[in-house]
């Protein structure tokens, strides 16, 4: 969808919006007054955000709409919600464009854009394999004309469209089926950050055994589809020195558990098990794309968990990268063992002074905060403060849980270092203190847990059912207030 920031709305277009904030009355037209309010007192509409009312009214040219648009106090959070609001409304009602007026609304700049980037995010969709879809379940709505716009909005609405399009890209990741994407399409789905000028480094398994990332190849033995692991590097400051922030990524594009076998009732959803591994790559774009002045390095690691002869058994002992040795009780906590390597790796490469991971680890996850937060677990109080900072600004939003010496020694092995799970309580905390034993001392780590976040059964102000692109928007967020900031 296309989004145009006018500097006047176009009389002839059949559907007009204004914003109205809570508790104002809208500027009208003589012979639109009295039919507005008395909609609006019959609707109980009060600007609320995301509230609508929409009369038909007659025009020189016909008959035409006219939408009150609630943006409620009109901050940021609020033009989102109001703009997402519009879009679902209006995306298949047979309007192909809507002339929004916000000259009364009370916006900033960045509130503006943010209105305009959930207008355009709430209307991904992703229809790839759909092939009978009548005409009424097809999108008609394809521009936003936005009028009265403050000062600086187009600077801005840049920034959001950048972030935008990496929304997408990593919807269409999380979205797409596993006999589609695997670990070396997913490769070939980010080629074109080249283009952006992303640097690229691609290892495949026999790099990756050269290495003794025996962890990670643990996991992918027992499919058919290779691993990979996929470093892009952004250079946005200016220099090729270490990176200011690095990103890492759980990308198991399928997850059957492996010989501790998922159940069957709802294993599809395990193509998304990539979910934190398609938000790096779908913040790379963002931060390409609005050449964000940071060095930022998102490395992910790509594999696929299979049962088949040649799979992984519960109780197999692996070497990491690192050299210490783990004992696999449960081969479906395969998570863990795939970031454990790729964070070895990104530290003896690339050096970063801060790194943060991302991945759909643990189902207890999903049990403690349901489908409203990400867990956050972080080994610095001012990286956990940064992030909850950053997610509250950018409606991802972020619960921070306990780290502990006292869940640490739930993970010991009588046999190895560790072992790759512990009891059934504290399942998030273990699973994090598992990667904790892998970042280097004066390195600053966070770990995000967004097992309940990368797929909603309902909608929300900025996406329909399906793919939710967490964990993009937060990235970005952090970068620009503590990198760039």
């Amino acid at each position: 969808m296309k989004i145009e920031f006018v500097a006047t709305p176009s009389p002839e277009l059949d559907a007009r919006v204004i914003a109205v904030p809570a508790g104002a009355n809208p500027r009208l037209e003589e012979n639109e007054r009295a039919l507005a309010e008395g909609a609006a007192s019959a609707a109980r509409f009060d600007g609320e955000a995301g509230a609508m009312v929409e009369i038909f009214v007659q025009r020189e040219q016909g008959i035409g709409r006219l939408i009150l648009l609630g943006v409620g106090g009109a901050d940021e959070a609020d033009m989102e919600k109001a703009g997402g609001a519009l879009v679902a409304r209006f995306q298949m009602a047979g309007i192909d464009t809507l002339s929004l007026d916000l000259s009364d609304a009370g916006a900033t700049a960045r509130g503006a854009a943010r209105l305009a980037g959930a207008a355009a995010q709430r209307d991904w969709r992703f229809d790839v394999y759909r092939t009978t879809l009548t005409d009424k379940q097809k999108p008609t709505l394809d521009r936003i004309e936005i009028a009265g716009a403050p000062d600086g909005t187009d600077a801005e609405w840049r920034d959001v469209d950048a972030l935008t399009q990496g929304l997408e890209l990593t919807r269409t990741l999380v979205s797409e089926p596993a006999n589609i994407l695997y670990p070396e399409s997913f490769v070939e789905r980010c080629r074109h950050l080249e283009e952006l000028g992303v640097e690229l480094t691609i290892l495949d398994e026999a790099q990756m055994r050269e290495l003794g990332m025996g962890a990670l190849l643990g996991v992918s033995q027992g499919s058919v589809r290779e691993a990979r692991i996929l470093a892009m590097r952004w250079n946005g400051a200016g220099d090729s020195g270490d990176p200011d922030i690095a990103f890492v990524g759980k990308g198991v594009t399928f997850d059957t558990g492996g010989i501790s076998l998922k159940p069957g009732a709802g294993m599809e959803d395990m193509k998304w098990d990539m979910g934190g591994a398609g938000a790096v790559a779908g913040a790379m774009k963002a931060l390409a794309l609005r050449k964000a002045r940071a060095n930022v390095i998102g490395v992910v690691g790509l594999v696929e968990n299979m049962p088949d002869g040649n799979a992984q058994r519960p109780g197999d002992v692996v070497t990491s990268m690192s050299g210490q040795t783990i004992e696999v009780i449960n081969t479906d906590a395969e998570g863990r063992l795939v970031l454990c390597d790729v964070l070895t790796w990104v530290q003896r490469t690339h050096r970063p002074r801060t790194i943060v991971d991302l991945a759909t680890l643990t189902g207890a996850m999903i049990i403690a905060l349901g489908h409203e937060h990400g867990g956050l677990f972080a080994n610095d109080d001012s990286l956990a403060e940064e992030l909850l900072a950053a997610g509250r600004a950018s409606g991802d939003a972020l619960w921070r849980f306990p780290l502990s010496p006292a869940y640490d020694k739930l993970i010991d092995s009588p046999i190895a270092d560790m072992k790759n799970v512990g009891p059934r309580g504290a399942g998030s905390i273990t699973a994090a203190q598992f990667i904790k034993r892998y970042v280097d001392d004066g390195v600053r780590w966070a770990h995000l847990d967004i097992a309940g976040m990368v797929w909603a059964d309902k909608p929300g102000a900025t996406h329909d059912k399906g793919a939710t692109g967490f964990g993009v928007r937060v990235l970005d967020r952090l970068v620009r207030d503590t990198v760039e900031g």
